[in-house]
């Protein structure tokens, strides 16, 4: 995660749809996500890991957008989608290895999070997870760099999850904001959020996950990485108007490169802290700053008074701050009026 931002492209289980639309298997579709995700430029591809029972009781209820996703049971809608296990998973980190890419999943239970472990360049734990301590603290045990989302959560719970992570060894954490909305409407996303971490834990890195639908110039992402977001984090797909839970707030490649153009451009005009006459400045200073300009002809020995001085521009001769010396002195040789004095002139 040397590179900032680092960028996570959030697969989930949209390939699940796309496989569905294309006729293909959810394998291939996988890894088809991976490939059009390493086009677009991501650093890593993730995915969840979880099996609908051990993730949620029966009788839990939806809290996403309905209108977008008619299921209305939780486990009804894992179901769905929790046909992978370790095989599976090991042939995507295989694949997305081969591009070039870090991979992860996110795993919702102590299975997924052992069979992982030689699988995950970084564990990543949900925001639905950060109160669950113990499964914490096993993920924690694992030796790897963390990174933990905190949506909907208060910040005695991050706390609470930051030192658990730490009394297990766990020294490399990386905290993302994120709103636990599908969509988050934009008077939600509180980026400023982004700030408090970092003030809050200055010693480690602190990202963004985003639930907004992206817009045409993907400014959420940009205005968080202008906050200071190190990693950011947000669900792809490679169709947003298919049904699902996740694709209508999705980005899609073409959303992924505009975010990584955004970002470099932000990086482009963030130029560097000191401040310095550039290049592009030498001659604009020299042509735009003042000198001391005569208001009259003056004779050879005649003394200069301040009334016959004026700054204007350009600045190549004597600079205003110097006025009270060059009053009182004598001109060394004929000088017309609005000349621009230099030091050899009196």
């Amino acid at each position: 995660m040397d590179k900032a931002p680092y960028l996570i492209a959030e697969m989930g289980v949209n390939f699940y749809d796309t496989a569905k639309a294309l006729g293909i298997t959810p394998l291939d579709a996988a890894k088809l996500y991976i490939d059009k995700a390493a086009e677009a430029g991501v650093d890593c591809a993730k995915f969840q890991s979880y099996k609908a029972g051990t993730i949620v009781s029966k009788n839990s209820p939806a809290y996403w957008d309905l209108t977008k996703e008619p299921t209305r049971s939780q486990y009804e809608l894992f179901l769905k989608h929790d046909g992978f296990g370790e095989k599976e998973y090991r042939e995507l980190c295989n694949h997305t290895h081969a591009k070039g890419l870090d991979f992860t999943s996110t795993p919702f239970d102590y299975a997924s999070a052992d069979y992982l472990e030689d699988m995950v360049d970084f564990y990543k734990i949900s925001s639905s997870d950060i109160s669950n301590l113990p499964f914490i603290r096993h993920i924690a045990r694992k030796g790897k760099k963390v990174v933990l989302s905190v949506g909907a959560s208060y910040m005695s719970e991050v706390d609470e999850a930051v030192r658990a992570l730490r009394e297990e060894g766990c020294k490399d954490i990386v905290l993302l904001h994120c709103v636990l909305s599908y969509p988050t409407l934009p008077e939600d996303a509180n980026l400023r959020v982004i700030t408090t971490l970092k003030e809050a834990y200055p010693e480690l890195t602190v990202g963004f996950s985003d639930h907004v639908a992206p817009d045409s110039g993907m400014l959420t992402l940009a205005a968080a990485y202008m906050l200071g977001a190190k990693v950011i984090e947000k669900h792809f797909t490679l169709d947003k108007t298919l049904p699902g839970n996740d694709h209508y707030h999705a980005g899609d490649p073409d959303d992924f490169r505009k975010a990584i153009e955004a970002f470099r451009w932000i990086d482009t005009v963030l130029g560097s802290p000191e401040k310095t006459v550039l290049p592009c400045e030498e001659i604009p200073r020299r042509e735009a700053r003042r000198s001391l300009v005569l208001t009259r002809n003056v004779k050879q020995g005649e003394l200069i008074a301040a009334a016959d001085l004026m700054a204007k521009r350009p600045g190549t001769g004597i600079p205003p701050r110097f006025a009270d010396i060059v009053a009182g002195r004598k001109a060394q040789r004929d000088l017309e009026e609005d000349t621009v004095l230099t030091w050899d002139m009196v």
